[in-house]
């Protein structure tokens, strides 16, 4: 027979143990979380909400917060779009709110440390969102949203999504691109200008912002939003596109994000751009897990 004294600590070591094998079970291979995981990486984000909508609503699932974390990241990421945002203002807020709150326990400390690329990607995607709000002139909302948004990612270690190790272009090989090369050299001369959301001189860009501001240096117009520039430009397959081309990004709604490809014909896809983390830089695309897999296309505003 066990002592009064042994029987307490059976049962502490038992509690133990189970908190123990709850709390690994919640971040270990699941073939749920797995499939959400995937869908998100493949911006299926309508699909990862309905069923992470669904697990939890599986008692099967309640030891674990990664349902309602998913949920709450695809929420954030189809807010970008203005029809599923006025449809489900309610949903977007309750998932900011949730993340918040998922930060502040353990298992969901873990859950973010965890997952810290896709956050750091998120991240870039809500920046380029609020930068759109912004410039249409809704300060109202971009203020809330973004105070709001900051309580998410307030004190992660948040990733650079762009290659530091690009280089700018220094040769170029025809006679031809002659004039792009120019207005390639007059965009690098902006390297580290900060990103200001809405921002459009070399105090400051935004996305759009700078590549309006280097075309306008050629003597162009082009419209100021992302999306705009999307839709008036002369459309290029991939192989056509060259420095001075613009190439589009997604995140899975609208065109989000607008840069100018620097590389010569047959080279690595590069753009310089104006990225939220780091202002005017120049990233690889093809080389970039995060950047590659957003491209929409490629479109030019040059006769040559």
């Amino acid at each position: 027979m066990f002592s009064v004294k042994e029987k307490n600590i059976r049962i502490k070591v038992g509690l133990i143990s189970f908190l123990f094998f709850f709390s690994n079970q919640a971040l270990s291979q699941v073939p749920e979380f797995d499939r959400l995981e995937q869908l998100f990486y493949q911006k299926h984000y309508k699909i990862v909400y309905r069923k992470a909508n669904r697990l939890l609503n599986n008692p099967e699932f309640d030891y674990s917060k990664m349902p309602l974390y998913y949920r709450s990241i695809s929420a954030l990421e189809l807010a970008s779009n203005p029809i599923w945002l006025k449809r489900n203002k309610a949903e977007f807020e309750q998932a900011i709110m949730d993340l918040i709150e998922i930060k502040k326990t353990e298992q969901g400390s873990r859950i973010f440390e965890a997952h810290i690329n896709e956050l750091s990607a998120l991240k870039t995607d809500l920046d380029s969102w609020l930068s759109d709000i912004k410039r249409q002139g809704n300060e109202s909302n971009y203020s809330i949203y973004k105070e709001s948004i900051s309580k998410i990612f307030s004190g992660l270690q948040i990733k650079d999504v762009n290659d530091s190790k690009s280089e700018p272009v220094t040769n170029v090989s025809s006679l031809a691109l002659a004039s792009r090369f120019e207005m390639v050299k007059f965009a690098q001369k902006q390297l580290g200008v900060p990103y200001v959301t809405a921002g459009e001189s070399p105090s400051g860009f935004d996305c759009s912002g700078f590549t309006c501001y280097i075309m306008e240096s050629t003597g162009r117009k082009i419209p100021r939003r992302a999306k705009d520039q999307y839709d008036a430009s002369t459309k290029l397959k991939p192989n056509q596109a060259k420095m001075g081309d613009m190439v589009f990004f997604s995140n899975g709604g609208d065109i989000s994000h607008v840069g100018m490809l620097i590389n010569e014909p047959g080279q690595s896809k590069k753009m310089i751009h104006a990225s939220s983390s780091k202002g005017i830089s120049i990233v690889d695309i093809e080389s970039s897990e995060y950047w590659n897999k957003r491209v929409v296309g490629f479109g030019t505003f040059l006769n040559n």
